[in-house]
């Protein structure tokens, strides 16, 4: 039963997307819809959780980013056909796999080292 529904999924997994790291500033473009019309806004922010392997339709990553002294955080399913694209901006050099304590720091606090070598 699991092969089989492992087999559907297949065909809805994107294989062009980068590789992507807990600490990478990421600029996400949705495709919404408003009406009858479809437009694409991007949300640009910090991966500060990922979850699932890269092989699983259920992967997801949450990019936190301040709007007017707000923090938000938005989950993608990576795989989603409601996301054209992902790039990558910066490559964060973090040492955890989530990071959550950037939403108890603001300013300067919340700066991550960016990863110098192979891009």
């Amino acid at each position: 039963m699991n092969q089989i529904i492992s087999e559907l999924e297949k065909e809805y997994l994107k294989s062009d997307l980068p590789q992507l790291n807990p600490g990478d500033t990421v600029k996400v473009f949705v495709r919404i819809k408003e009406g009858n019309k479809e437009r694409t806004q991007a949300f640009e922010g910090v991966i500060i959780k990922k979850r699932g392997a890269g092989k699983n339709i259920n992967d997801t990553i949450t990019v936190r980013r301040v709007f007017q002294g707000v923090g938000l955080e938005r989950v993608f399913s990576v795989h989603s056909p409601r996301i054209e694209s992902i790039k990558v901006l910066r490559r964060g050099d973090v040492r955890r796999a989530k990071l959550y304590y950037l939403r108890d720091r603001a300013g300067k606090a919340t700066r991550i080292k960016e990863k110098i070598g192979n891009k």
